[in-house]
């Protein structure tokens, strides 16, 4: 866990860090951790239905994602979401503790980064750092400096939602 400090210390990426009890779910987010500034954010890690392209999908919290237009928006058929082994596979991480962070991990490139139009606006977001038991808030400014020094371009679109 320490490896994502040194890695936003070392590209020069502020942060606020805010500890808290283990959070699974945005539910257990709204519950358990004080307010924060920043947009509150959801990570769904996808594939296709053959396993073979991946997919970091951050939204706004609320935000309940519709795969099979996001496919069709994506030219992409049949998405799901990927597999516990997948998500340890690609991004090293732990169910519960997705985000967009994770793809320091990804050094294959083989995880693609999409990001919702809505976070794209806001000032800043809060994002696990690797880890369900803490939550850093990062500028839009310096997630963008993160994305950069991983080697990944973020997809912004509107990301279409379940009615």
């Amino acid at each position: 866990m320490m490896q994502i400090y040194d890695y936003l210390d070392t590209h020069g990426i502020d942060y606020e860090r805010h500890e808290h009890p283990p959070v699974f779910t945005c539910e257990d987010v709204n519950r358990l951790v004080p307010a924060l500034p920043g947009q509150k954010t959801k990570n769904l890690f996808i594939c296709d239905n053959k396993g073979k392209q991946h997919f970091l999908v951050t939204v706004p919290d609320e935000k309940s994602v519709d795969l099979k237009s996001f496919g069709e928006a994506l030219t992409v058929k049949k998405l799901r979401f990927a597999s516990a082994d997948r998500l340890k596979k690609h991004l090293d991480l732990e169910p519960g503790a997705v985000t967009i962070l994770g793809v320091m991990n990804d050094d294959a490139q083989q995880v693609r980064v999409v990001v919702d139009k809505a976070i794209w606006e806001a000032d800043a977001l809060q994002c696990h750092p690797l880890v369900n038991t803490a939550t850093l808030v990062i500028s839009l400014d310096n997630v963008r400096r993160f994305l950069k020094a991983t080697g990944h371009e973020a997809k912004v679109m509107d990301v279409p939602a379940r009615d």
